[in-house]
């Protein structure tokens, strides 16, 4: 990509203005119009939202939008709406046993309503703050007991696939193992063991870092610094890791975008909340690892995959398509040296890859700092200057996404291939319009000084 060194977050500000403004009209219309007997909205065809049962691993993403949207344009029944439906239908997601991603579902929407009480927003009501902290806390644990012991060392929270399963998403969902911490909970096991969450969670990020984080320093023959994996594959006999797979990409050897957007954001993450702890606070012993050891190695991760997203993956304005070993990505020429085209013949944009990623590169950029900080920072905001404009950001009332060109499932073929097109596009995803504010929000901020939003800020 391109990086623009001259964009600011004061110059995006009527484009995230818009953001915002467009999302509020789009969600308030989904909320009236959609079933919820239908199940979760997932992603749009012909621009009406719909459902795919897989995991329900969206609701919290529709009512965070809510939230999020609420918030932007200082609309206090929008805020109400996402609240109301949040208590009513979400509990469910918080107890959910099943999956890996509580913290898609709760932090979306239990976490920003915390937040605001937090930040004593006046869209907000102090008297959700016990009831969020509490609900946060229980789902962080529930999501650290789907936990497999793996040999040298390797343990992880294990994927909706089986306890042989790692997956990359798990990266960004992990954060609420973090924030179940530092709300003071731990988990509870046989003969009362008492289980630390933060161990768990930087063991989780260390084998995925080991395992399906590449570094560019090793015999593997696809072994490009920063590429990502999807899936990582244990025997659960003895522990031992196996191989590498993928559910939603191209294959085991390519970057699927997405997959390498989550790594960005989800370690950015985890080195921010580190660079606020004392090395007594981590649990190194338990890692068999210095606390310098481990904030290095986070922090390597997520600045290799931020430089894979920037170098490798992306075209000219910063956007990426699906996966870069797409098979017919060739067809396309040198696409890395063109703006993005989400209505080729070839290949499917992945915009919601975007979204999640500017975010993690403009979090890097500013944990970073100087020089060195400002070229992750504006990349961030290239992107971010990209999507909040045509073709990417939907305007249109007809139309019930926020953001275009998003993908859910290219090889299974899920996603809607619109009349006279030969991929996807023109579609849009819950988590595609989630992220899209959630950065917009982070834009704002550092447009105006303003508090700092991270997850570990909600433990304050």
């Amino acid at each position: 990509m391109k990086i623009d060194f001259e964009v600011s977050p004061k110059a995006l500000k009527p484009l995230v203005d818009q953001a915002f403004a467009s999302a509020a009209i789009k969600s308030a219309d989904l909320a009236e119009k959609w079933d919820g007997a239908r199940g979760t909205p997932v992603f749009t065809v012909n621009g009406q939202y719909t459902t795919r049962g897989w995991t329900e691993w969206t609701q919290g993403f529709q009512y965070g939008i809510l939230l999020l949207a609420g918030e932007g344009v200082s609309d206090t029944k929008l805020v109400d709406l996402g609240r109301k439906l949040t208590f009513e239908r979400m509990l469910p997601h918080v107890t959910h046993i099943g999956v890996h991603d509580h913290g898609f579902n709760n932090l979306s929407s239990y976490g920003n309503l915390l937040r605001l009480v937090l930040e004593k927003n006046g869209l907000a009501r102090e008297a959700d703050r016990t009831r969020c902290r509490d609900l946060l806390a229980v789902s962080g644990a529930i999501q650290a007991a789907r936990w497999s012991e793996a040999a040298d060392g390797d343990g992880y929270i294990y994927s909706f696939n089986g306890p042989q399963s790692l997956f990359i998403d798990t990266m960004r969902t992990l954060r609420i193992v973090v924030l179940a911490h530092q709300l003071g909970h731990y988990l509870a096991a046989e003969n009362d063991r008492k289980i630390n969450l933060l161990e768990r969670a930087l063991r989780h990020s260390l084998t995925t870092d080991r395992r399906i984080v590449f570094h560019g320093n090793s015999s593997h023959g696809y072994d490009v610094r920063g590429r990502t994996a999807h899936e990582g594959v244990f025997n659960k006999n003895d522990g031992a890791f196996r191989t590498r797979s993928t559910q939603q990409g191209y294959s085991p050897f390519s970057t699927w975008t997405r997959g390498s957007a989550w790594a960005v954001l989800g370690y950015a993450e985890q080195s921010e909340f580190l660079a606020t702890q004392t090395d007594s606070a981590l649990p190194a012993k338990e890692l068999n690892l210095a606390p310098a050891k481990i904030r290095e190695r986070m922090l390597q991760a997520a600045i290799d995959t931020a430089d894979h997203y920037i170098n490798d993956v992306t075209a000219l304005d910063g956007i990426p398509y699906w996966d870069d070993g797409a098979p017919q990505l060739h067809c396309l020429g040198d696409w890395q040296q063109r703006a993005s085209e989400p209505y080729n013949k070839f290949e499917p944009i992945d915009s919601s890859a975007a979204a999640i990623a500017a975010q993690g590169l403009l979090r890097l950029g500013r944990l970073l700092g100087g020089e060195k900080g400002a070229r992750y920072t504006q990349a961030g905001l290239t992107v971010s200057r990209t999507l909040l404009q045509e073709p990417y950001l939907s305007t249109s009332a007809k139309h019930q996404g926020l953001l275009l060109h998003s993908v859910y499932h290219w090889p299974n073929r899920w996603d809607h291939v619109p009349k006279g097109q030969t991929v996807t596009c023109n579609e849009s995803s819950m988590w595609g319009d989630y992220h899209l504010l959630e950065l917009a929000l982070l834009l704002r901020r550092l447009e105006n000084n303003g508090a700092y939003p991270a997850f570990f800020k909600l433990a304050e």
